[in-house]
């Protein structure tokens, strides 16, 4: 195969824009017969903050009690946890940042799952592996860790750990400028969803116990290990893993960069010795476990002067979400309280530790039967699954079936490579690459899929042109030439092409189970529904497309300054579609390269 060069890369960094994945400005892409998405682990976190006495300052503002003072009780904490570290994780280890760019679908757009401020420029997005191991890599601004060294160094020690209250840290990356960190992919959002943002039904509060109580495990289990910090710890750095169950996220062991701040958040939350310094101390940790105490029992961001003040007023029910009237009892609310207001305190040393939390939060579960997933009200298990004919064709492995499917469906989804043919056509420059392309068409009309192979190899050698239907289609014929690995290869480049393609997902299952890869097929088949696309029942337009159209339009300005108007063509025609839009682009083109 052949890859293409920086020479004519420019002529399908429209489509990858179309797709979402130059959000960084990376264009090339590699053809290659074996496109590795990659193998990888999945590891664990920090280490986190050591015992810290408890005791009352004058400063106390709230519910003194006959306990103050003595030694927290011993609760079954740490030591039990290490039951439930998850040995079946693989050891940390390095990553290319090729092979982190193909998990990615280079780096998409749509696999952005949550983005920081300008004071701290990095981007997590999901990703997923050879294997169907879905990750979440946080890329780090270039600028973040100079010291390569020192970004891996910190990175291992993080990933040494292994828990099953943390989103484990299973990778890095370290290549030129690029600073990445990889970990377990949550699929079901943060805290601040499920309690600021909710759907169909609040935060039980059974289940916001639950979330205190796994937290302060996940911070005990990281002291025990030696962590003792864990940087800008909030609301967004608990995530919710696929049984519904709280886990802290390791990405905040380290900090954003080297010399970077600990806090990123509003800094009325940043602990008081934070905005005296500019430095964070194992006690820190315990102030922001505070702020997210209150979190939960509001269900609301209340700063913690206010909070303290309504807690002295003896006016806590400003502080409980009405939501959860009848739910819990009074012992409950103050026990929950009188613990936020220890862990706010102002002098770091009156703080609670850990271990403390620990002994307060475990008395309080309730429901301590019910999963979690159904406390939260998540579908759980294969009940929420529905396949689309196509996929029901996958799972039985009717490959007659699927060439129907595909035969009927054309181009349909590929038309920002038709319009991007019709230009090239224009140029004179690829007609026997359409003409490969047209006996390909034909001999996978006629079902003579060797043929169809040839065909179709040579459009795609060329590397002029890219087009996501030409790989499934190719990829189909391996199938039916039984050559599974080769069809697998070609699923995922349509994927890498076209990320939310829900086809791809679909024939890289076929392709698993031919391989004997049952368990990989399965989530890939149960990842095909979630990339089709949403149609608005009263416009008919599919939001997928909506989408696409504006974040086309969004890169069209910084497209022009670069001089990129292939990339600008590709956008215009996929989302605008108007004869004069594309008049008015070639205008451009012709303008700006008599310009150049």
């Amino acid at each position: 195969m052949k890859k293409i060069t920086p020479s004519n890369s420019f002529k399908i960094t429209g489509l990858l824009r179309l797709c979402g994945s130059s959000l960084c400005g990376e264009s090339s892409v590699q053809n290659s017969g074996k496109c590795w998405i990659f193998k990888i682990c999945c590891c664990s976190l920090l280490k986190s903050v050591t015992g810290m006495g408890c005791k009352c300052s004058k400063l106390f503002v709230c519910f003194r009690d006959s306990e103050q003072g003595s030694a927290a009780p011993e609760v079954k904490g740490i030591e039990d946890e290490q039951k439930g570290e998850l040995d079946n994780l693989p050891a940390f280890q390095e990553y290319t940042f090729d092979q982190l760019r193909k998990a990615t679908s280079w780096f998409a757009v749509e696999n952005i799952v949550s983005e920081h401020g300008e004071k701290a420029p990095n981007v997590v997005y999901k990703g997923k592996l050879e294997n169907q191991v879905r990750i979440a890599v946080k890329r780090f601004n270039r600028s973040s860790w100079p010291d390569a060294r020192q970004f891996t160094e910190e990175a291992r020690a993080v990933g040494q750990l292994r828990n099953q209250r943390l989103a484990n840290l299973i990778g890095c990356c370290c290549e030129g400028d690029e600073r990445l960190l990889v970990s377990e992919y949550m699929p079901n959002e943060t805290l601040p969803k499920h309690l600021f943002h909710w759907d169909t039904q609040p935060m039980k509060w059974a289940m916001r116990l639950r979330v205190a109580l796994y937290l302060a495990q996940a911070l005990e289990y990281c002291t025990s290990k030696g962590h003792d910090l864990y940087h800008d710890l909030n609301a967004y750095r608990i995530l919710f893993d696929e049984e519904g169950n709280p886990r802290l996220s390791s990405f905040g062991l380290m900090k954003n960069s080297k010399n970077g701040k600990s806090y990123s958040t509003n800094l009325a939350f940043a602990p008081p010795e934070y905005l005296r310094t500019g430095r964070v101390v194992p006690e820190s940790v315990m102030f922001s476990f505070g702020t997210v105490l209150l979190d939960l029992v509001s269900g609301k961001k209340i700063p913690p002067s206010r909070a303290l003040d309504l807690i002295r007023d003896k006016n806590v029910q400003m502080l409980t979400d009405s939501c959860l009237e009848g739910q819990f009892s009074e012992d409950d609310r103050t026990a929950l309280l009188r613990l936020a207001s220890r862990c706010l305190q102002y002098e770091p040393r009156e703080r609670p530790n850990p271990k403390s939390l620990v002994a307060v939060l475990a008395p309080l579960q309730k429901d301590i039967e019910v999963p979690s997933h159904v406390l939260m009200g998540i579908h759980h298990g294969d009940s929420s699954l529905t396949l689309s004919p196509l996929g029901e064709a996958c799972s039985r492995k009717d490959l007659t079936a699927i060439h129907e499917v595909l035969e009927k469906l054309g181009y349909k989804d590929d038309e920002g490579a038709a319009t991007e043919l019709s230009f090239q056509m224009w140029t004179n420059q690829v007609q026997d690459t359409l003409n490969s392309k047209k006996k390909g068409d034909a001999a996978f009309r006629h079902k003579d899929f060797r043929a169809a192979i040839d065909c179709y190899t040579q459009f795609i050698e060329v590397g002029t042109m890219v087009s996501p239907t030409v790989y499934a289609r190719r990829s189909l014929s391996h199938l039916m030439n039984n050559m599974p690995q080769e069809a697998f290869d070609d699923a995922v480049q349509a994927q890498v092409i076209s990320p939310v393609w829900h086809i791809a997902s679909y024939l890289q299952a076929v392709a698993l189970f031919m391989m004997g890869r049952d368990n990989e097929a399965q989530v890939a088949l149960e990842e095909g529904p979630s990339h089709r696309p949403v149609t608005n029942p009263v416009t008919g337009i599919e939001k997928q497309n909506i989408d696409m159209s504006m974040r086309g339009q969004c890169h069209l300005g910084v497209l022009y300054i670069s001089g990129n108007m292939m990339s600008i063509y590709h956008i215009c025609c996929l989302n605008f579609g108007c004869v004069t839009h594309k008049k008015s682009i070639v205008f451009l083109f012709v303008r700006k390269r008599v310009s150049c």
